[in-house]
């Protein structure tokens, strides 16, 4: 199933696809992505609308081999200058962070907060997720996103010490560091838009802050809630997302066409 679907906003033009993320890559190769986020399952047996749980817990062998596809295939498609970020659990982080260093420059690995994890086995609590964001080339593009100063919701103050630099934080903003610790995935079934967790628009738009390129181009191979595409949309990018699941496309373009109403 592909759709295409053109925003009523600067002209932009939106397409959507049904189809493995390798695939999808692989028919898209050369078009030069300004912007690439990848968000795989996780391979810990959650439900996808749509999919069985086995198709989300295979070995480990099997599954590094078919991410690394996909990795690969992503590098073909991102455009010189362009950012590639990778969503990820540590684990997972750490074995294909060094494979994507191989063939692109490194930038950060980012800490997003993870908010009620549970302790598995004989291990510390994990407490982030890793998003990792390289780069294809030197960045053609790099913003650094300022945050207000954090202050505690009853009292009012503040819950850092700014080291005397308060006024001037106050002033222009707190610089973004590479620890996100106010946003984490949408986990509450009141505003989750699918069975499985889901990152918020908040998310999206930070990263569209820092590598955003109005009137480029936008690629999403793991869709899912469509959230990404929404925020390429508010950023002017024109945008080709995918999802293997049918369901979560055509949610994802329900949700594209009710944000345009708002």
């Amino acid at each position: 199933m592909n759709i295409k679907y053109r925003s009523k906003r600067k002209g932009l033009e939106g397409k959507l696809y049904c189809a493995d993320a390798r695939k999808f890559l692989q028919r898209h190769q050369g078009v030069g992505a300004d912007l690439i986020f990848l968000d795989p399952p996780f391979n810990l047996g959650k439900p996808y609308p749509g999919r069985s749980r086995k198709l989300d817990k295979v070995p480990d062998e099997k599954y590094a081999e078919q991410i690394l596809q996909v990795l690969d295939a992503a590098i073909d498609v991102l455009a010189e200058g362009g950012a590639l970020y990778l969503y990820h659990v540590p684990k997972w982080g750490l074995r294909f962070g060094g494979h994507l260093q191989s063939k692109l420059q490194f930038k950060h690995w980012i800490a997003v907060s993870m908010k009620n994890g549970f302790v598995r086995g004989r291990q510390l609590y994990p407490a982030h997720y890793a998003l990792l964001y390289f780069t294809k080339g030197e960045a053609a593009t790099f913003n650094r996103p300022k945050l207000e100063i954090t202050r505690c919701r009853k009292c009012g103050e503040t819950t850092k010490d700014y080291g005397g630099y308060l006024s001037i934080m106050e002033e222009k903003g707190v610089n973004l560091s590479d620890i996100w610790e106010d946003l984490s995935p949408v986990r509450h079934r009141s505003t989750k838009t699918r069975p499985a967790n889901e990152l918020p628009l908040a998310f999206y738009r930070r990263v569209f802050e820092i590598s955003g390129v109005e009137d480029g181009l936008f690629i999403d191979p793991f869709v899912g809630s469509g959230a990404s595409a929404i925020v390429a949309m508010e950023f002017g990018m024109n945008y080709t997302v995918n999802d293997i699941s049918a369901d979560s496309l055509q949610s994802s373009l329900n949700r594209l066409r009710n944000a345009e109403l708002k």
